[in-house]
């Protein structure tokens, strides 16, 4: 959203620390270092800038005397985009055995008209003399609403029976105070991409769903961790007494959360449609009755950054104990790393390799597998510099491609979590792939 002929972006009655996100700006982009003395990179900071997982220096952005590497939050490259949308894809399947009884909805990006923020809220102001900040829209801080206008209209998908859910991933906006300009009206917007579930149950089981879906979410977490213990989870209630409970993630500098699960009753949909209790009604066994909402709301920026964090393996070399010869290693689950095969070419005529790797390449993308296309580089390295970078680049397969390969059809096939390299038919390569990725999908 541009400034002058574009919009200006007001946040109403904004005090110094209110919207601030203080975990973002403990971040892997968003330490804040003295220009004068930065420190090296972090070994982890250092592989994500460079294998394009997240922006790096060259995206710096000066505010007086200090330098914010990215921002106020983790501006993610290509690699880094990619996991979250792996990360989103697998909270979509992730609904699992109840996927019939939720429905996808996309909630505008305005907040609801008639509900006032309880949070003070971003704005579009047109730059116009007689703009008036009261009557500009306010920008969605979360998903929860755009799902409550839906439920009248979704009952009739479930013959008003209850439970159902609605579902949304979607870009929600924050304010960030702007200490360093000395005028608090004025702020940057802040952006998380946040995934939505609200479910309407019955009042009398509502206590038990949230059980179950606090087991369920916790259990998807763990599920694509190597440190699975790190999430946690803990019980809270906000200021009018409603239960909740909040999903962690144990950064080095502390928990931060990912995910929160509450029981908001009924008061939100009974204040979305005052006066109208009779068209709330949904059908629990012979009952007519109004639902409670239960709200989850996650987190999928900070769960990239939770599972990078996770993933990273860093291990001394056999052979020398200098830190420029250490093994580095993104141990991203199969599910999330965004490339799930690197092809190479070996020795043997460059043109004929290419052509079968081509061919392999448009096999295993036709079966819905990502694959990095390295025989197209011009730059000749080493495979253990190859190995290197894709163990960075979380890769779980190398396939090299030899003149062997020509006579007999064998490849190798090199694992990233074990580095043990195995001999394959090339007719076998994409099975082996399909089945090994399935399998991780249903541990």
């Amino acid at each position: 959203m541009a400034s002058g002929s574009g919009a200006r972006l007001l946040l109403a009655g904004m005090s110094g620390r209110a919207g601030s996100h203080p975990g973002l700006r403990r971040s892997l982009c968003a330490a804040a270092l003295d220009d004068a003395a930065a420190p090296p990179l972090e070994p982890l900071l250092s592989v994500c800038v460079r294998r394009h997982f997240v922006l790096g220096p060259r995206e710096r952005v000066r505010e007086g005397s200090r330098v914010l590497r990215a921002g106020p939050g983790p501006r993610l490259g290509p690699a880094g985009a990619a996991l979250k949308q792996n990360l989103s894809s697998e909270w979509w399947a992730g609904l699992g055995p109840l996927r019939q009884r939720v429905f996808p909805v996309e909630a505008a990006l305005q907040a609801h008209p008639t509900r006032p923020p309880t949070t003070p809220a971003l704005r579009v102001v047109p730059d116009a003399p007689d703009a008036r900040l009261h009557n500009a829209p306010a920008l969605r801080a979360d998903l929860l609403h755009g799902a409550l206008e839906q439920y009248v209209n979704c009952l009739d998908l479930v013959n008003r029976k209850l439970p159902y859910g609605l579902a949304q991933v979607g870009v929600c906006f924050h304010p960030i105070p702007d200490a360093g300009n000395g005028n608090h009206g004025i702020t940057r917007v802040g952006e998380r991409t946040v995934s939505s579930l609200v479910w309407f149950a019955p009042p009398r089981t509502a206590g038990q769903w949230l059980d179950f879906w606090l087991r369920h979410r916790l259990l998807w977490w763990r599920k694509f961790a190597l440190t699975p213990s790190n999430f946690s989870s803990s019980d809270c209630q906000d200021e009018a007494g409603r239960k909740g409970i909040k999903l962690y993630y144990s950064f080095p500098w502390g928990k931060e959360p990912i995910e929160d699960l509450w029981n908001l009753g009924d008061h939100e949909l009974l204040q979305m449609y005052p006066g109208n209790d009779s068209t709330l009604h949904g059908r629990d066994g012979r009952k007519s009755v109004v639902p409670h909402v239960l709200s989850l709301s996650g987190d999928l920026d900070r769960g990239v950054l939770a599972f990078l964090y996770d993933s990273f393996q860093q291990s001394e070399s056999s052979l020398t104990r200098k830190i420029t010869l250490q093994r580095k290693v993104l141990k991203l689950h199969p599910c999330l790393a965004p490339v799930k095969v690197a092809l190479n070419i070996g020795k043997g005529p460059v043109t004929e390799l290419r052509q079968v790797c081509q061919g392999l390449f448009n096999e295993l993308s036709e079966n819905g597998i990502s694959v990095w296309p390295g025989y197209l580089e011009a730059m000749h390295s080493s495979l253990e510099q190859l190995y290197s970078k894709y163990d960075e680049m979380s890769i779980l397969f190398t396939v090299l491609i030899t003149d062997v390969t020509l006579e007999n059809g064998v490849i190798q096939l090199r694992s990233r979590d074990t580095t043990i390299k195995e001999m394959m038919h090339i007719s076998k390569v994409t099975d082996f792939l399909t089945k090994y990725i399935s399998a991780a999908k249903n541990v």
